[in-house]
């Protein structure tokens, strides 16, 4: 494919993401002049009749759904080399996942989203199809000629028919949305597993944060105090491990949404909850249609208490504690969910569970860095504030390249671990780049020795 800049009269564009089995491209049609998507099979799997079969039931599946609600398919075809093609409607907005890159949305926007996203299963089941994969990278936006949007339901890579899904035999689905009879080799599924799934992005919408395994969700108000208990109820009746305890359809979950979505008042702040949205905002990836990966990191090899890490520009690096070494996200972050002007920059996350990152009452060990080129990080992270914790005061910090001040919190809602917050400048150094630091850990204080082990390139 790096060669081929024409597929029939689709002229290509540039790569928009690639997936397990293809490569979707942004795509020009010159013959009726609109930019269009189209999906190929990726060359390695063209010798597989099952994996072939199944990229074109994708688009037999999208175009049966015929719903304004469900990316819609306009031509397939096939490349000189026999690999298949299918040209879809692009969605110009990005994803849900790209929403979700400044931290949780208001609550309102939220469960509004949620909805329309929740319409657009419905219309999968009326037509007798379940998605299998809903979340937040598969909820595309487009915009209209009115300026206003639609919400698009896309990947049916999983997707079955209803009429045969009660004989499925293998698992399938991505962790977090994946419901538990989704997830056991030779269980029936029906619609109620796509309600889990959108139970999982509304979660995500209002937290931040994707949820725990089923069962063990941590419920929305620990991560967001404005979540009200009629939402909470809604939103964990989705999530409900038993399938018969969730909401009997997704149209049924959509009108709730819909229901109390209307009944916020306009006159109610629409300003995203600071703490939260700095909290889940850390870890962000902002290139179109792209996820934030959490990698498990191999256990250090040479038995040293300490791990190095580093972004993938290569640009920001520290070393931790083996053991906090567990998972990392090193794709950068957004500036903007500590104030400052929005972009973005490298940084990583590195920690023993990141899902319960967000969470400051959980007991966690891990770091955050993030460079910022433009404004003052000082002057951010002097006025930040995290309720329910206790503030220990701040401390100035110097070493031979930084220098800086440490802020610092403890009994986060009961949590015995510790949260400090650093912004640095290099020692002599310009006035940019500028370096911000959050530290978690629940016992010993590895502050001093992160922060020296810190390189900025």
């Amino acid at each position: 494919m790096h060669s081929v800049e024409q597929i029939g009269r689709y002229r290509l564009e540039r790569r928009l993401g690639t997936g397990a089995f293809g490569t979707v491209w942004l795509a020009h049609d010159d013959v009726l002049e609109a930019p269009v998507a189209v999906k190929v099979l990726a060359d390695n799997w063209a010798h597989r009749l099952d994996i072939v079969e199944r990229f074109l039931s994708e688009a037999r599946l999208l175009r049966r759904a015929d719903s304004n609600r469900v990316v819609q398919v306009y031509d397939i075809g096939e490349l000189p080399d026999g690999r298949p093609y299918f040209v879809m409607e692009y969605a110009d907005a990005g994803t849900f996942a790209d929403l979700l890159a400044a931290g949780p949305l208001p609550v309102a926007e939220a469960l509004r989203l949620t909805a329309l996203a929740a319409r657009g299963a419905a219309a999968l089941h009326k037509a007798g199809i379940v998605h299998r994969d809903i979340k937040p990278t598969n909820v595309l936006l487009r915009t209209t000629p009115d300026g206003s949007g639609r919400v698009l339901l896309a990947d049916l890579g999983l997707a079955k028919s209803l009429a045969h899904a009660s004989g499925l035999t293998l698992a399938a689905g991505s962790a977090g949305y994946q419901p538990p009879e989704q997830a056991r080799p030779g269980s029936g599924i029906d619609e109620r597993a796509d309600v889990y799934s959108l139970g999982a992005v509304a979660y995500e919408l209002l937290t931040g944060t994707v949820p725990g395994a089923p069962g063990q969700v941590v419920r929305p108000d620990r991560l967001r105090p404005d979540v009200s208990p009629e939402v909470q109820r809604a939103v964990l009746r989705a999530l409900e491990p038993d399938r018969e305890r969730r909401w009997p359809t997704a149209r049924a979950f959509a009108e709730e949404l819909e229901r109390l979505a209307g009944e916020i008042p306009a006159s109610r702040p629409r300003g995203r909850h600071r703490g939260v949205a700095l909290m889940a905002g850390l870890f962000v990836v902002v290139a179109a249609g792209t996820g934030v990966a959490v990698l498990n990191l191999p256990s250090s090899s040479s038995g040293s208490s300490a791990l190095r890490v580093k972004d993938t520009t290569g640009r920001v690096s520290a070393e931790v504690p083996a053991s906090w070494g567990r998972q990392l996200r090193d794709s950068g972050w957004d500036p903007h969910a500590l104030g400052l002007r929005a972009g973005h920059e490298p940084g990583l996350a590195v920690a023993d569970d990141l899902s319960r990152w967000p969470d400051l009452s959980s007991d966690v060990n891990g770091v955050f860095i993030g460079l910022s080129e433009h404004g003052s990080v000082t002057t951010q992270v002097d006025r930040l504030a995290h309720s329910g914790c206790r503030y220990d005061g701040s401390r100035a910090y110097s070493s031979a390249t930084w220098r800086g001040t440490i802020r610092t919190w403890s009994d986060c809602s009961g949590s015995t671990g510790t949260l400090s917050e650093t912004a640095l400048r290099e020692v002599g150094g310009a006035a940019q780049p500028q370096v911000y630091v959050q530290i978690r850990q629940h016992s010993g204080d590895a502050t001093a020795r992160i922060l020296r082990s810190l390189r900025v390139t």
